[in-house]
């Protein structure tokens, strides 16, 4: 959902209270909570640490991430995988091959 154009963009000046008057070279990763800050130009070539609940994922901001918000960049579920009698015969498969590709290097 968009906001009001009357409005403008949400950007935290708390957010860019820490990137004004610095170069993106001399700062580390900056970390932030406010996922729902939107991406400014003066944003641009900085590494930000997005909270994703758990942990803080490292984001380099480029041209193109402008005007959208720093949450989008930091999944908040991790997908493990799909299960199911398929996936039991891939994993099999998959392990077989590598058995297989240790006995030839060992053998070699």
């Amino acid at each position: 959902m968009t906001r009001s154009i009357k409005k403008g963009p949400y950007v935290n000046p708390k957010v860019l209270k820490k990137v004004d008057g610095k170069k993106p070279a001399d700062t580390g990763v900056i970390k932030v909570w406010d996922r729902a800050c939107m991406i400014h130009p003066d944003m641009v070539g900085f590494t930000f640490g997005v909270h994703n609940g758990k942990e803080h994922i490292s984001v380099l901001v480029s041209e193109d991430m402008v005007g959208h918000r720093l949450g989008e960049f930091s999944p908040t579920k991790k997908f493990w995988r799909h299960g199911g009698k398929m996936q039991k015969e891939l994993d099999q498969k998959k392990k077989e091959a590598e058995i297989q590709a240790a006995k030839a290097a060992k053998a070699a």
